[in-house]
């Protein structure tokens, strides 16, 4: 006989909210993940739910192939407020490029990653509310990042030198940008 999930009342969504947080702190983000859910299951358009789900989703990255993309994507376009949509996009950009550069992905080819979550911030920042630096914070973060890795900057001949594991072949220069 299968197990039915149960539902929370409303009365306890802020409870849930801080449980989640308090998972989401401890690095236990299936757990955060599933109350959001819970949440998400009495109110649908819960904001902060949302909002934490994809957070959530997000802390789960790993750089593989089966990191949920697409999934936290669609939670954070169904954001209401314009700012929050594009700074947790940007977010997930950003979030995203780490999992794979510190998975072994070749830096060079994270790049564009990194410029739409420049891109994102530069957006939020334009409709940030009065006295919230987040997105300029995460804009200066992502630029550091770029400016630590100088392997970010290299151009390759293009994709036909490359072999299957994403390196050039000994014998082809690589070239950095000016």
């Amino acid at each position: 006989m299968p197990h039915q999930l149960k539902s929370i009342s409303k009365a306890g969504i802020p409870e849930a909210i801080a449980k989640a947080e308090l998972y989401r702190y401890l690095n236990e983000p299936e757990e955060a993940e599933s109350i959001c859910r819970d949440i998400l299951v009495v109110d649908a358009d819960h904001q902060l739910a949302r909002r934490m789900l994809g957070l959530a989703i997000t802390d789960q990255f790993t750089g593989a192939a089966a990191d949920r993309y697409a999934e936290a994507h669609s939670v954070f376009q169904s954001l209401r407020d314009p700012y929050e949509r594009n700074y947790y996009s940007g977010l997930l950009q950003e979030r995203r490029a780490k999992a794979q550069l510190h998975s072994g992905c070749s830096a060079h080819i994270l790049l564009p990653l990194v410029e739409e979550a420049l891109r994102c911030f530069a957006e939020a920042e334009k409709t940030r509310p009065a006295g919230n630096d987040d997105s300029i914070l995460r804009w200066n973060r992502c630029v550091r990042l770029l400016e630590s890795r100088p392997e970010f900057h290299i151009e390759h001949p293009g994709p036909a030198a490359f072999d299957s594991e994403d390196s050039p072949p000994a014998d082809v220069p690589l070239r950095r940008k000016t």
